[in-house]
């Protein structure tokens, strides 16, 4: 018999001032909570060293609870594609919401066939069915469980330096020692070459190799773009030795590399593809991967071996399902091309005019990573930049990198803005160095 114990330190919900708008009061409190709650790291964290709280985002802009203005050069790491809060995603998802918010699982969902449906009208050659989930790592999950499952084989190779996610599967394929060693033994069959390296990809290949694993341009390994070739090179070479060819287009898709897709600037046809970040429109969190009808026959047998509770749900696909549209209908994979050529080129004007601070300009659309001399002067310059209202990051893998990842419908004048700030971050840098290294007294006047 279960008796009931009255407990006699009552634990409630923080509640707050009603005279005071409730968001201001959490955003009052975010770095506490943050520090107490999330993880004491955020008190070492940039904007948190500042107080500063995103409080509002709009097109290209973010807001903090201060009133400051951010360019919003980094893009949440890929989300933003058609900019934050786009009316036409966000009236999609309003309108979801009076009619079915979570499916009940037991019906037809409508929701996730229509995206489906769009999808396959979009995607490379015959890629025809879709399995939804919520992240890029769950959808790298899938995509590995479909290629051991329809080959039968469990090998699967990845590079150096890549990044599919921190789950045990997807952290299996992930190139860096650094978010491997503490959570080893991972899975096992996963072998790692150099990205780039078609001969060194060749070698690796076995009789029980089920499939190769690429971002088509390597995000957090530094926006590292493979020679030209290689993308349609692996593919060649993954259909003579019949091993099946999964590219990791989480970051890279959707518009970002100035292509729909990035396997596209190669005419190449995956296998697999896997997709998320800017899927949900800077509105919902939603992944999927993509696969032919002949390949997604090892599902029929069993549909239920592989699921997700909220995958495919229907705010998320309404909010997908808007982003597509305004994709196409706003031309944003031809604008990040012509925008990406215009911020590159710009960026490398400043790379000639100051080779002491930047090692190398690269990227394709706007997906750029910007390499510094060092890592504590990329350390500085990210700094400085949030200081001025511009806001990068880091990519987890090269150190020495920022990425720039703006929402696709930047204008010109905002790219002038981001390069104007950096050219006098550097000017001030250069005044700095050149007065140590040139004591007032021995310099020429």
């Amino acid at each position: 018999m279960a008796v009931y114990i009255e407990s006699k330190t009552l634990k409630t919900v923080p509640k707050y001032d009603k005279s005071t708008p409730q968001y201001e009061q959490i955003a009052a409190d975010a770095l506490s909570n943050s520090i107490n709650h999330l993880n004491f790291a955020y008190s070492q964290k940039l904007c948190g060293a500042e107080g500063a709280v995103e409080f509002y985002d709009s097109g290209v802009y973010t807001y903090d609870n201060h009133g400051k203005r951010y360019l919003d050069c980094l893009g949440g790491y890929g989300i933003f594609n058609v900019g934050h809060r786009h009316p036409k995603v966000i009236n999609a998802v309003k309108a979801q919401l009076d009619q079915v918010c979570l499916h009940s699982q037991d019906l037809l969902n409508p929701w996730a066939a229509h995206l489906a449906s769009q999808l396959a009208s979009i995607a490379p050659g015959d890629l025809q069915y879709t399995f939804f989930c919520n992240s890029g790592t769950e959808a790298v999950e899938g995509a590995i469980k479909l290629a051991r499952l329809a080959t039968g084989k469990t090998e699967i190779i990845s590079t150096n330096n890549s990044y599919h996610g921190v789950s045990m599967g997807a952290l299996s394929a992930t190139g860096r020692e650094i978010f491997r060693k503490p959570f080893e033994p991972l899975l096992s069959g996963f072998v790692h070459v150099p990205f780039g390296d078609i001969k060194a990809l060749e070698a690796a290949i076995t009789e029980n190799t089920a499939a190769v694993i690429l971002e088509p341009i390597q995000g957090e390994g530094g926006i590292n773009v493979p020679p030209i070739g290689y993308l349609r090179k692996v593919r060649q070479l993954t259909k003579k030795h019949k091993v099946l060819l999964i590219l990791d287009e989480v970051q890279t898709g959707l518009g970002r590399t100035g292509r729909m897709f990035a396997c596209e600037h190669e005419g190449v046809v995956p296998d697999i593809m896997c997709l998320a970040k800017a899927l949900g429109g800077g509105v919902m969190p939603i992944g999927c991967f993509m696969s032919t009808a002949k390949i997604w026959k090892a599902l029929e047998a069993n549909p239920s071996i592989h699921n997700s509770t909220f995958g495919g749900n229907p705010l998320a696909c309404a909010a997908a399902s808007a982003c597509l549209e305004v994709l196409m209908e706003e031309h944003l994979p031809a604008r990040s091309a012509v925008m990406g050529n215009y911020f590159m080129r710009k960026l490398q004007e400043v790379k000639e005019q100051f080779p002491k601070f930047i090692a190398d300009v690269r990227g394709r659309g706007l997906l750029i990573g910007l390499e510094f001399q060092s890592k504590e002067l990329r350390e500085a310059v990210q700094e400085e930049l949030f200081h001025r209202g511009v806001l990068v990051a880091g990519t987890m893998n090269a150190n020495r990198t920022i990425r720039i990842e703006p929402p696709l419908i930047i204008t010109e004048s905002q790219i002038n803005f981001m390069i104007n700030t950096l050219i006098s971050i550097f000017t001030e840098l250069h005044d700095k160095l050149t007065v140590l290294h040139y004591p007032r007294e021995e310099r020429v006047s």
